[in-house]
């Protein structure tokens, strides 16, 4: 047997699977049990042949597999992957690069030095500011807001990184009524409970209202942070940031942006004003595995200074052998030691497509929403509940029996996949078109299934 025998095995399964994506049954074919069945099993006592185990291994999870990477997959806001950036992934995974200091992998530490380079000038963000490359805008958010807490403190007197949270002065943290779950997951992780956060209110598209917030702020004594979002989850709306970002950094506040699809916005010219003052913030999280449609996981914790994030995220020991100006320290910039190279396939989607081709998925994607907007509109007894500004769709199919019913047959009917949400009172559909292949004959094949769905439930 040829050592290259599983990676041949895997290069055509994958391949395939790629290639068939946009004609596949968009969800999941099998149940939990089956997949059990199929996968599970007791541990082999000996080895077993390696292609045999791939072959075994794609076979039996296909029915479990879900085609997010096809045209028409419309669920929580995921991209695809560009071909480049599953072939630049696989390069990852067979170079195994620790990117955690520069003596590990001195190409992935200059690979995020450009990356990050490329990313602050495709955003418009402060050219100083520093880039982490972190798993996703979870923990964007996370290494962000530590470096938020760092600097508030800081400001107060307080080294939270030596001296911890017991007797530090209380930080006031605001965020929207809408914020999104993984930023309140980020502060609870940095010792922030849920229930002491200050909610500012919203208006009927989910974005932060400048007045509540003037009037929440105060006087403005203390460390303070403000959570601030563009493209809501449900609706894709954005915050008022410059406003945000005047009244906070009037009282002294960090402003951090929740984007994690929505600061793409700002890569487009005629969407940009929808994200405008956003250079303005102290910090910003977003994906690269939704609107950049790079391979899971990919995500980007941006802070306009630096010396806050290197801060919090900062270790040092004495076998690391490393110097405080040597060359860039991945460990500095995210809260991962040992961590896969993830900037690789960026840096290949960036040179591959430059800017104008990642404004092109961003501008088309937005296309195709409006596009389906007005296509399930026109349908009696559908109600569009959002603005539909970038790329999403929320939609009622009569009431809320009728379009819970709706969503699982669409599902289970498998032309396209969309979920549900609960927005303000109405139970929804909600529509995230994200993938870079998605064409207009996809939104109106897959409209057109959702209104074939509607009419057999209502029938």
């Amino acid at each position: 047997m040829s050592s290259n025998d599983p990676l041949k095995a895997a290069y055509d399964h994958a391949t395939r699977f790629m290639s068939e994506a946009g004609q596949r049954h968009v969800g999941a074919r099998a149940t939990r049990e089956e997949l059990l069945d199929a996968l599970g099993g007791p541990l082999p006592a000996g080895p077993t042949d390696p292609a045999e185990v791939i072959n075994h291994l794609a076979l039996a999870a296909d029915p479990g597999l879900v085609a997010t990477i096809g045209p028409r997959y419309f669920g929580f806001v995921t991209g695809g992957s560009v071909p480049v950036t599953v072939a630049a992934d696989w390069l990852v995974s067979s170079w195994d690069q620790n990117a955690c200091l520069f003596v590990t992998s001195p190409a992935a530490s200059v690979m995020e030095d450009v990356v990050s380079s490329w990313i602050v000038d495709l955003l418009g963000l402060p050219a100083r500011a520093g880039v982490g490359f972190v798993t996703g805008c979870h923990m964007a958010n996370f290494t962000c807001l530590a470096a938020a807490r760092h600097e508030v403190l800081h400001r107060a007197g307080w080294n939270v990184e030596t001296r911890g949270l017991r007797g530090a002065p209380r930080v006031r943290v605001l965020v929207g009524g809408e914020v999104h779950v993984s930023a309140v997951g980020a502060l609870r992780y940095l010792g922030f409970g849920s229930d002491e956060l200050e909610t500012v209110p919203v208006d009927d598209q989910g974005r932060m209202r400048a007045d509540a917030l003037r009037r929440q702020l105060g006087d403005g004594r203390g460390p303070m942070i403000v959570c601030a979002q563009v493209g809501n989850v449900s609706t894709g709306a954005s915050d008022p940031v410059a406003d945000i970002i005047a009244m906070a950094h009037a009282c002294g506040a960090w402003v951090h942006v929740d984007g994690a699809f929505g600061l793409w916005a700002a890569a487009v010219p005629e969407l940009r004003a929808q994200v405008h003052g956003i250079d303005g913030a102290d910090s910003w999280a977003t994906d690269a595995h939704k609107w950049l449609n790079v391979p899971y996981d990919s995500g980007l914790a941006i802070v306009a200074d630096t010396a806050p994030l290197r801060a919090a995220m900062g270790m040092k020991a004495s076998y690391l052998q490393r110097g405080d100006d040597e060359e860039r320290i991945g460990m500095d910039w995210a809260p991962e030691s040992s961590r896969r190279a993830r900037v690789v396939p960026l840096y290949a989607l960036l040179r591959a497509l430059g800017r104008d081709g990642i404004a092109g998925i961003v501008r088309r994607n937005c296309a195709l929403a409006r596009r389906m907007a007005a296509r399930l509109a026109a349908a009696p007894g559908v109600t569009l509940l959002n603005e539909v500004p970038l790329n999403q769709v929320l939609v009622q199919f009569r009431d809320d029996q009728t379009t819970t019913a709706v969503i699982a047959r669409i599902q289970a009917e498998g032309t396209c996949w969309a979920g549900g949400a609960f927005w303000q009172g109405k139970q929804a559909m909600r529509i995230a078109v994200s993938n870079w292949s998605t064409t207009e004959a996809d939104i109106d094949r897959s409209a057109e299934a959702m209104l074939a769905c509607y009419r057999a439930t209502v029938s």
